[in-house]
């Protein structure tokens, strides 16, 4: 077989010129939907595309367009649940809307890093970035550059700027905190995430807003870092003094290890004391008891990010993308506040 048939590698524009029986910018033009083709030259080459199998390259198209039709994704801690969930969200809607993505991966705690994975998106020529990179320090950087090009960041609650979308995690933490005062409990304490993560921020605002809309006591909230072993080394340190009837997590993980080191001291949940996550992770209905949580809807917020940030590229009118309200979700793992 000689070394030019296109059946032993991909075949390309010229292929698909020659079983069309036009020439290579016509391929071009149908590739780039020019208006001047005939409807019948058209059909020709998508036919011959689909008999040959044919894909166009990214970068020949960005050669021809001048547009390489990429989004770039700025992250850190891609691997926890909810920004590995809004990641794969991202990178459907985006294929569906014909762009490809890039993700930089970060240390949001690190600036060099924070800017040296910006610098790479913006060498691979992306048309606009989603900045999925909680950390206070990450805000800090972007507010320092200047970027050309449009910019989202997911955001932990609604604010004024136009670059920033998200979800209200401080209602969201509100109504679990509710979900506990209704069910009898004054005497709820809060296990936060890291200091520097926004998302912290905003639950444990959430928290003491609601405790003080109650006319309860607050207490100074305990230091969390995501993992169910800070929950477990937590919750063991909090068996002597049970001075709490609840417990409100920052996140599903650290609930995990808060019922079990209360599991393992003998303490019932929810009988003697009620826990609340936040997330909704995938294995929360199957935890012991099942976890009464704060949902989120990731996939969605993807979505729509996506959606704003296309719009923005394509000069577009900006779209109203309000985005859903975190979800309280109750199951077996919070009861009404024992009997003193």
């Amino acid at each position: 077989m000689s070394e030019s048939s296109p059946t032993d590698r991909a075949p390309t524009i010229y292929d698909v010129a020659r079983a069309a029986g036009v020439s290579h910018q016509t391929v071009s033009r149908v590739l780039n939907d020019h208006p001047s083709l005939r409807a019948e030259t058209r059909d020709r080459v998508l036919a011959a595309m689909e008999q040959l199998d044919y894909r166009p390259s990214s970068a020949a198209r960005a050669l021809v367009t001048s547009r390489t039709r990429t989004v770039g994704i700025l992250s850190a801690e891609s691997l926890l649940w909810g920004p590995a969930s809004s990641i794969q969200a991202i990178e459907v809607a985006a294929r569906a809307a014909g762009y490809l993505t890039v993700t930089a991966n970060i240390d949001g705690r690190d600036e060099a890093s924070i800017r040296s994975g910006l610098g790479h998106l913006l060498e691979q020529g992306v048309e606009g970035i989603v900045v999925i990179a909680p950390q206070i320090r990450v805000s800090r950087v972007l507010d320092a550059a200047t970027l050309r090009i449009p910019h989202l960041t997911l955001q932990a609650s609604p604010t004024s700027s136009p670059t920033a979308l998200g979800a209200d995690q401080i209602e969201g933490a509100r109504r679990a905190v509710r979900h506990l005062i209704e069910l009898g409990h004054t005497e709820i304490i809060h296990l936060a995430g890291p200091q520097d993560w926004i998302e912290a921020e905003a639950r444990m605002t959430g928290y003491l807003r609601e405790m003080s809309a109650a006319d309860l006591e607050t207490r100074p909230p305990l230091l969390g870092d995501w993992t169910a072993e800070r929950g477990y080394r937590v919750g063991r340190e909090l068996i002597g003094a049970r001075s709490f009837t609840a417990i409100f997590a920052g996140n599903d993980h650290m609930a995990l290890g808060l019922i079990r080191a209360l599991y393992d001291a003998g303490v019932r949940v929810p009988e003697d004391v009620s826990v609340i996550g936040f997330d909704d992770v995938p294995e929360a209905a199957y935890y012991l008891p099942p976890l009464t949580t704060v949902r989120q809807d990731f996939a969605e917020v993807g979505r729509r990010t996506i959606a704003v940030l296309l719009a923005a590229i394509e000069g577009q009118a900006p779209l109203e993308a309000p985005f859903p309200a975190p979800e309280l979700i109750v199951r077996g793992s919070t009861g009404p506040a024992p009997a003193r």
